[in-house]
């Protein structure tokens, strides 16, 4: 290990917002809409199901005509095996699954599978090269 290294607990956002199974898309838009997040974890006590983002909610349910007052997170998520981070993993693997995986975030769960947090590419960018671009986007108050 370098100097250099750093962990997915040194960059996550943590206390990750989680619904469970049977909350409606409508709820878990409220959700994102109040907490000025994209994605929220599934899960049903420390067990994680999945993980839903805004893009889902737009582009897997209301544009193919799912009514979203009835249409349950669980019925939309990412569904099992849901791939994770541990806390004490390397921000390079955090970078590695992302390419492999074509991923944007990725839970943190601790070692029962219990979420912690999240690590998203823009958390990556800020902390591995925080002079880009991306790593600006990220840093920028949302416009409302």
């Amino acid at each position: 290990m370098t100097a250099t290294t750093r962990h997915v607990r040194d960059v996550m956002s943590p206390g990750a917002t989680a619904v469970e199974p049977m909350t409606t898309l409508t709820e878990a838009a409220r959700v994102m809409r109040e907490q000025n997040i994209g994605d929220v974890l599934v899960a049903y006590d420390c067990d994680l199901f999945g993980v839903l983002t805004d893009r889902d909610i737009t582009v897997r349910a209301v544009a193919e005509g799912r009514d979203p007052r009835v249409t349950t997170v669980g019925s939309l998520c990412t569904r099992p095996p849901v791939i994770t981070l541990d806390p004490d993993d390397t921000t390079d693997h955090a970078v590695e699954l992302m390419r492999r995986h074509a991923l944007r975030r990725l839970p943190v769960v601790e070692h029962g599978g219990c979420p912690v947090g999240m690590v998203t590419l823009g958390d990556l960018a800020t902390t591995e090269d925080p002079h880009s671009a991306l790593a600006d986007i990220s840093r920028a108050a949302p416009n409302r």
